[in-house]
């Protein structure tokens, strides 16, 4: 039964954004023209030499395009449905329900990204195709692993989105610290260029932080850049840091609950 019912709360959270045709559209036109002149940057960068850190310039371009993809099914620059509950009060009739209060967000994430990978991601990558050519993977496996990376994408980060939103609790301005926040997952998950860019005395650090997780390793999974071992490795770095940030997330309600029976909610 709760299968059913998390099963119909992602499922109504897509057909939720399907009410917001008009401003996909405006989001797909933006996200297009940035992942041309995105594209067009790395051009540039491979003229005089074939290989950067392991990719070629095929891969480079395709990797780009990814990550444009990506934006919106993982949600990349935040969301604050919750932070506007604790904010309006509403979070109270929320907590009071019969379920899980972060399965209930986490079904209702997973449904929003459905929608984005239909109606963002492929029309992205259809763009991406046209206008470069991409590199596309050879191997049905990759297929499949490359859902299975990018569903544990959405799960790293909506942990980190869910628990700062939940930071509205003990502050009134949760939405700067996402703003920091999501400033430095821009930098560190590999979306605005590879980690593997990055100097070697920080490159390690960063790819085992939780930020790589988000795009890093979905990219790569894409361009089968990771295979037997090392692919089945990177898919477990992201299994780990989605069931550490979750519970993580679990444990912020808990206290968080706490604070609202304290103040009378």
């Amino acid at each position: 039964m709760s299968i059913r019912l998390y099963w119909e709360i992602g499922k109504r959270a897509y057909q939720r954004q399907l009410a917001y045709r008009a401003a996909n559209l405006n989001g797909l036109i933006t996200n297009a023209c940035f992942g041309y002149l995105r594209a067009v940057v790395f051009v540039a960068l491979y003229q005089g030499r074939s290989s950067i850190a392991g990719y070629d310039a095929r891969e480079a371009i395709t990797y780009s395009w990814v990550t444009q993809a990506l934006i919106m099914v993982v949600a990349l620059w935040g969301w604050w449905d919750v932070e506007q509950t604790i904010r309006t009060g509403d979070v109270v009739s929320d907590l009071s329900k019969p379920f899980s209060y972060l399965g209930f967000w986490l079904a209702r994430d997973y449904g929003r990204a459905l929608y984005f990978v239909i109606f963002r991601c492929v029309p992205i990558f259809l763009v991406g195709q046209i206008s470069f050519g991409l590199r596309w993977p050879s191997l049905p496996v990759t297929w499949l692993a490359s859902v299975v990376s990018i569903g544990l994408a959405v799960a790293v980060c909506f942990a980190i989105r869910f628990m700062i939103n939940l930071s509205a609790f003990w502050t009134t301005d949760a939405r700067g610290l996402g703003g920091l926040a999501m400033s430095a997952i821009t930098l560190l998950s590999g979306f605005l260029v590879p980690v593997a860019y990055f100097p070697d005395s920080v490159r390690a650090a960063i790819q085992w932080l939780p930020f790589s997780s988000i795009v890093q390793i979905p990219c790569d999974v894409f361009l089968e850049r990771l295979s037997g071992t090392s692919l089945l490795l990177a898919l477990g770095q992201q299994a780990l840091w989605a069931v550490v940030l979750l519970g993580a997330a679990q444990y912020l309600v808990t206290v968080a609950i706490r604070r609202v029976v304290v103040q009378g909610g």
